[in-house]
């Protein structure tokens, strides 16, 4: 009885009528494109995926966003893009929960790519790539995996058995995308994956935003700090940094939520600079803050490809980046659009920013040639990169 009752769950779990009803709204087309990511929750890759499906989709491509989870969408996707979510609740993590999410997610993918047979599917991230891979491979329909973070947190920390399936999957796919040089170096460091040899850089688009609005987010001058508040984004770094060279007339301000909220409000009030530094949170009007900061501040201890520098930097923001794994010594030229400093310097990033504030000569020059970066990561630009190796590829088969 007991036996009847969960293989009944799972079958009714596996038909739900809403993910048949996304599904089977979808028209059959030969410029069907598939794109697999675990949510479009914020994030980098996020971003990505959601600027890049809305860009094809204006050049009329027919587009799905296949996120693995359920979860808020925090960026704005067109209409006409079919956005389904395999599975809606994950539940408790327990062996069968995690062995039933395992299942549902394979086999709803694979029912997506067997009704739609779309002509090629790009996943994001890790556990995107490995589940798009395998239905892709029992299909034989192209796809290509994108690597967007440190591969020393993910495919390189993978155990012996999970190492074997991801360099199977990587190298039968058409392409393994890098948004930077060094994630693909770093991957083929590690002895698992050194006969990997179809690796692709195509840089991040920017994002376009809104105008900016005209009216002043704070009060006095301020440096800009943005993104997710986790250890790894180095935060705790820049308001040391910071307080070290505090004026009476230059806030901090940092941009975005996260689990390191508590820890970060604490050192700044053991600072006692409540009134300088302030954790303003997410904000949907980031084109105001990046116009009017004196300066933009990327600490990371580690990136994929920072979104919010080339976008600090598209605004003319003289910036200050961390020589960190990976991203922003292939962004910045040292002294010419921007500052480099070494990592876990903190004397070195107080010094970048006191130099800056000091030397206008200097933050003009480093503003100018930043707006560059507007033409080189240009959307029409990628979006091309990506067309190209989406068609030629697919072309192979």
């Amino acid at each position: 009885m007991v036996r009847s009752s969960v293989i009944k769950s799972f079958r009714n779990n596996l038909l739900v009528a809403d993910f048949n009803m996304t599904y089977q709204s979808v028209e059959i087309m030969n410029n069907n494109l598939f794109f697999v990511i675990n949510s479009l929750h914020r994030g980098g890759a996020e971003r990505v995926v959601s600027v890049l499906a809305n860009e094809f989709d204006k050049k009329g491509f027919n587009v799905v966003i296949i996120c693995l989870n359920k979860a808020e969408i925090a960026f704005q996707i067109s209409p006409t893009i079919k956005v389904v979510h395999l599975i809606l609740h994950r539940g408790r993590e327990h062996l069968f929960n995690r062995v039933r999410y395992g299942t549902l997610t394979y086999l709803r993918l694979f029912m997506l790519l067997t009704k739609q047979r779309p002509a090629c599917v790009l996943s994001f991230m890790t556990a995107a790539n490995l589940w798009a891979g395998l239905a892709c491979s029992l299909k034989n329909i192209p796809f290509i995996v994108s690597e967007r973070t440190t591969p020393d947190r993910t495919i390189n920390s993978f155990n012996f058995l999970l190492r074997k399936l991801s360099f199977r999957i990587y190298r039968k796919s058409r392409a393994i995308v890098v948004p930077a040089k060094g994630i693909a170096d770093c991957i083929i460091a590690h002895r698992s994956y050194k006969n990997l040899n179809n690796f692709k850089v195509i840089r991040n688009p920017i994002n376009i935003f809104p105008d900016p609005s005209g009216f002043s987010v704070n009060k006095r001058a301020f440096i800009l700090g943005v993104g997710r508040l986790d250890y790894v984004k180095g935060f705790d770094l820049l308001i040391d940094a910071y307080s070290r060279i505090a004026t009476a007339d230059l806030d901090l301000l940092i941009v975005g939520d996260g689990k390191e909220y508590s820890n970060l409000k604490g050192q700044i009030e053991k600072l006692g600079m409540e009134d300088r530094i302030k954790l303003i949170g997410a904000k949907n009007n980031l084109q105001d803050y990046y116009q009017q900061a004196e300066i933009f501040v990327l600490p990371s201890r580690n990136e994929g490809y920072p979104n919010a520098l080339i976008e600090a930097m598209s605004f003319g923001c003289a910036c200050v980046a961390v020589d960190c794994d990976f991203g922003p010594s292939e962004i910045i030229e040292d002294r010419i659009n921007g500052i480099l400093v070494s990592k876990d310097s903190l004397i070195e990033l107080s010094d970048a920013l006191t130099e800056l504030m000091a030397n206008r000569q200097l933050r003009k020059r480093i503003s100018e040639n930043a707006q560059l970066i507007s033409q080189t990561n240009c959307m029409s630009n990628i979006s091309t990169n990506w067309q190209d190796l989406i068609f030629n590829e697919s072309q192979k088969l």
